[in-house]
């Protein structure tokens, strides 16, 4: 690491990157790549430092902040060699975003909470984006479409109840539901019908969209992150199902070679286990 500086400034980062990419003597790999193969890097560290949070293994979480800080230098250092702008050009348009989103803080303005202050920075981004030259008024414009559905399911709510389009309890989101599922069991019976109707298949996945979307709602209502909901579900599943196959193994046999019936005892007493 010596030829590099000291390891603890992102200086070296950026000389470990440029080195990288370096066509002469730099790595294959790295050369061949470009923004949009990168991008699903991207996605998938944010998503490993959300599981390092979850699990609550902060020496893990070091390590994964690490590989997410690696993408935005790789993408800085691409668009470096493009002349489009650099890393510290990165620094300072998110130090001048946070400084402008945050007048309460850094000039005299004053918000009375959190809840406050996020409809605060919802308004400024509004103003942003009309000053930037966006000619879409929605109050649903500026919901990047790139952003996982139930995230942006999620996002899409919050915005139109911030213009009064919204229950004022979660009743009759219950309502909904039971409303939505009756609709996918028809959807369901006309496909059984016609298997090969594909019209009905694509009105099935819109009612499964519409049970999933009301979901969101019903967890929005609740105060429930979705992702995180989702991931203590798929957790639990995992869980249970590993034990289960434990059982199984205890008593001689394999998971795959059990009944139905079989199986769902064993997930009843793994369940039961994990309980007591």
């Amino acid at each position: 690491m010596s030829d590099i500086g000291n390891p603890r400034d992102i200086a070296s980062l950026l000389t470990v990157m440029a080195r990288l990419r370096d066509p002469d003597g730099g790595c294959p790999w790295d050369l061949e790549q470009n923004f949009a193969t990168i991008a699903p890097y991207t996605i998938e560290e944010a998503y490993e430092v959300a599981d390092a949070i979850d699990r609550g293994d902060l020496a893990d979480l070091k390590d994964e902040l690490g590989d997410l800080l690696l993408q935005v230098v790789f993408h800085a250092q691409m668009a470096s060699e493009q002349g489009a702008f650099a890393f510290g050009d990165v620094v300072a348009a998110i130090c001048d975003k946070m400084v402008r989103r945050h007048p309460h803080v850094f000039g005299d303005a004053s918000v009375e909470d959190a809840e406050a202050q996020t409809v605060a920075w919802e308004e400024q981004k509004r103003r942003e984006r009309e000053a930037n030259g966006h000619e879409d008024r929605s109050a649903l414009a500026g919901i990047a479409r790139g952003l996982p559905e139930w995230q942006r399911a999620t996002k899409l709510q919050k915005r139109a109840a911030r213009v009064g389009f919204d229950w004022p309890d979660v009743t009759p989101v219950f309502a909904k539901l039971h409303e939505e599922i009756d609709e996918v069991r028809a959807e369901f019976a006309a496909l059984d019908a016609n298997p090969g109707d594909a019209a009905a298949r694509d009105r099935l996945e819109d009612e499964i969209g519409d049970v999933l979307f009301v979901c969101a709602n019903l967890a929005r209502h609740a105060q429930v992150d979705v992702g995180a909901a989702m991931r203590r579900a798929n957790l639990k599943f995992e869980r249970r199902f590993r034990a289960m196959e434990a059982l199984a193994q205890a008593d001689g046999t394999s998971l795959a070679d059990l009944p139905l019936e079989a199986q769902d005892r064993l997930w009843n007493q793994a369940k039961a286990d994990e309980k007591a």
